[in-house]
Order: structure tokens, then sequence, then C-alpha cells
């Protein structure tokens, strides 16, 4: 199974993070929104705050570019959706939209892995679908599109009617979508990894998945079960920052989350994220953000 981060930092639903990304408009919606939601790219791309403020869901999503590109990130990495790409996310995980092509268009798609807890679905999203997995690749490719769109299509049509008593159909619809992605899916990358590639995304996802529990490179690296120097060297040469940068790069990211997700009070995030003195904490966010805690918990989403 999975394992989830025991944060336990609030999670955004559905309506709440339409306040959080969108300016003055808010979607069509039906009464069963925060259960399934599907949409076109190109109806609410022009309303989004970009770049979006990072954030976690409380809903499994997924993104299908049919023409242009978008740009959203996972944890500490950014990907570009082109045409033909999936971008795939579990619950839980910090992400945002960083640019969006003034000509994309495609599907967003977002459900809750409850729907499919019926007699005649049995799935496990964490080991059947690899694409939703924490530590998995978020971005995947499908070379024929046409079975892709056209099932997405007929989700669109069931949700528009927005029939409680058809919502059934929904989890079956999307079951078939994502045993037609297992089977067309290639990797969207062509990039090979070599050892300090693959050792620095599993650095990245250590840090996403422990950024509370372990403090420093030294207790990641005994993590990975190598040594601090050679982690270092990974992924400086991986993406020419020390593996401490990127820690503190995490350490951020959480404390923007925190700030615009939880009540806490900086003196707790302080705390939170490692044990810092209040005053020390927010000397490091600025040196990284050019705002203090405060401001940036100011700041309009």
């Amino acid at each position: 199974m999975e394992k989830t981060n025991p944060s336990k930092i609030p999670l955004l639903n559905p309506s709440q993070f339409d306040d959080y990304i969108f300016a003055d408009w808010k979607p069509t919606v039906s009464g069963f929104y925060d259960k399934f939601h599907i949409a076109r790219v190109e109806t609410y791309k022009d309303h989004l705050r970009i770049p979006m403020q990072p954030h976690r869901r409380s809903v499994y999503f997924f993104v299908f570019i049919t023409k242009g590109s978008v740009i959203r990130s996972k944890g500490l990495s950014l990907y570009e959706i082109k045409s033909n790409n999936f971008f795939c996310l579990p619950s839980n995980v910090i992400t945002s939209i960083e640019k969006a092509d003034a000509d994309a268009e495609g599907f967003y798609c977002h459900f809750s892995p409850d729907i499919f807890n019926q007699s005649f679905i049995k799935i496990d999203i964490a080991r059947d679908l690899p694409f939703f997995q924490f530590t998995d690749e978020p971005l995947i490719y499908v070379q024929e599109s046409e079975r892709i769109v056209s099932i997405l299509e007929i989700l669109e049509k069931e949700y528009q009617v927005g029939d409680n008593k058809r919502f059934e159909m929904i989890p079956m619809y999307l079951m078939s979508l994502f045993l037609e992605i297992k089977h067309l899916a290639q990797p969207a990358s062509q990039n090979a990894k070599n050892a300090a590639t693959f050792i620095t995304q599993r650095y990245k996802n250590a840090l996403s998945e422990f950024i509370y529990e372990k403090k420093s490179v030294q207790e990641f690296s005994e993590y990975l079960a190598i040594s601090p120097n050679h982690l270092h060297k990974c992924v400086k040469a991986t993406i020419g920052k020390s593996a401490h940068e990127l820690l503190e790069d995490m350490r951020i990211l959480e404390a923007k989350v925190l700030l615009k997700q939880t009540s806490m009070s900086i003196g707790e995030i302080a705390f939170k994220l490692g044990r810092f003195d209040p005053s020390d904490f927010s000397r490091f966010f600025k040196s990284k953000t050019n705002l203090t805690p405060r401001e940036y918990r100011q700041l309009e989403n």
C-alpha cells in the first residue's frame, strides 16, 4: 500500500481548492462534485491564478492534454504536460500550476477513491494503478489517443447529465480509462535514468514523505542506505544543487502549505519543520522567498 505522510495537514477538498485556485470564477458542478468531476482544460484555464501557490488536495486527479502544454508540479519536481500526456497525482501530494499555454486544451478530472468501493469493482489504486502511486512517475504518454478521448467524452456526458441514479456508471468508465492507460502508456520522458538521477528522485520522494520525521541530510542518506557524500554528488550531478539545498527547498515548500492551509503559528511551523527558533525560521524563509512568513500568509491566494 502507498504510505501517506502523517503530517495531519488539512487537505483542500474540491470546494475549498476552487476558492484557492480560481479568481472570480467557479466551475459548473454536479451534485457529486466532491466524489467526481470532469471538465475541459480550455473552459477553466483562463480563470486560474497562475503561478498557483502550492497546496495539497483530498482527491486524486489527472490532466490529459490534447493541444498545447501545461506545466504542473509534484513536490519539488516540475513536469511539462504536452499533447497526449497524462499527469496523474494521488491525494496528499503538494502540487501547483506554473504555466498554461494560451491554446492549451484537454481534460481535467478529480475523483475520490471511495467511488471504487462497490461490490462489482475491486481495485486498490495504490497497488493496481502505478501512475497514481506516491513514488511513481506522474507523467505518461499515450501514442494512440482516440480510445482515451472517447472514454473521456463519455465521462463528460455522464457528468453533465448529473443523474445520481447513473452515478454507478462513472467508476466503471473510469476503470476502463485506467486499464486503457495501463495498456497504451509509455514513459513520457525518453531520457535514460542513470544511477545519479535515480538516487536523486528517491531522495526527492523521501523528502516529500518524511520531511517532518527526518531533520538532516545524514538521516535521509541513512534511510536511502548511501553515504551523505555520495548523495550530495548524485544530487549535484543531476540538478546542480546540493542535497542540503534540496532539503531547504522542501522545507520552504512545506512551510508555504502550512502557512496557507493551517492556522498554526509561525513558531509551531518553525518547530515542525526542523525545531527552528521562530526568528531563525523567519530569516531563513525570507532569504528564500523575499517575504517573511507573515507576509506570505497574508498574500491573496
